[in-house]
């Protein structure tokens, strides 16, 4: 069943209807060709999400009836936020993607010191707004009660800055050692934290990166002894983690 995303003022205060406006009326009408009396899912972005049919098809507005509304589990009991230095090509997209499917809250693209690939304000615009849509797209598909947000390319240091009201910050690092260690701080973790990953580029971080981050707080991991690409890190962290948090929760 298709799963769109509103905001509060777009549900009816008494919660009878939601009006649908803006590219989903196309994506709706045109592209999914949904007729009215469709059953689909809204999520209001927080904690609600509501099954509602098709009442009426405008022009420039879905109407919708709300049949019931429910405050389903889906989303981590930690708020994690993914600092990833820009890798090459489209591999960002394939690691939003799947970051938002593994429970990600927000991605941070960062520029590193040995990033290939270097944005102008111009390029990075179009970029962000991509990427933004891939977010979305994969929330949808994911059940995702909200939409994990893209921020704009921060350089290394303004990351750190940003990272600094995160509960927990971890840096997987390949010359990190010992797993029994790794292992102690993700024990630690509790329901609740905010979490910050530091994921490098190809060629990693520099070891003055790593420092940096140590400096500001962050915890150098290990993610076994295999050297693991870009677009595999994160990914392999963030799987630990859902799995880590969701059993903790119970």
């Amino acid at each position: 069943m298709q799963r769109f995303f509103v905001e509060s003022h777009q549900i009816d205060e008494e919660g009878h209807q939601i009006h649908i406006t803006g590219t989903d009326v196309n994506h709706i009408r045109n592209v999914l060709r949904m007729k009215t009396g469709e059953e689909l899912w809204i999520s209001d972005g927080a904690h609600k999400e509501y099954h509602c049919t098709i009442e009426a098809l405008e022009e420039e507005e879905v109407l919708l009836h709300i049949l019931y509304a429910q405050e389903p589990d889906f989303e981590l009991p930690n708020k994690i936020c993914l600092f990833q230095g820009l890798p090459k090509s489209d591999k960002m997209e394939l690691i939003i993607q799947k970051a938002v499917e593994l429970g990600v809250h927000e991605i941070i693209p960062v520029e590193t010191r040995r990033c290939v690939v270097r944005l102008d304000a111009r390029k990075s615009e179009k970029k962000v707004a991509r990427w933004q849509q891939i977010s979305e797209s994969a929330a949808k598909q994911s059940k995702r009660m909200l939409v994990p947000q893209v921020h704009d390319v921060m350089t290394f240091k303004e990351a750190l800055k940003y990272a600094e009201g995160l509960d927990v910050l971890l840096i997987p690092y390949e010359l990190a050692k010992g797993m029994k260690e790794t292992r102690a701080l993700l024990d630690k973790i509790a329901p609740g934290q905010s979490i910050g990953v530091f994921i490098g580029p190809e060629g990693g971080f520099e070891e003055a990166e790593v420092e940096a981050a140590v400096c500001a707080g962050a915890s150098s991991i290990t993610l076994g002894h295999r050297i693991l690409r870009t677009e595999t890190a994160g990914l392999a962290i963030l799987s630990v983690l859902m799995f880590h948090l969701e059993e903790k929760e119970g």
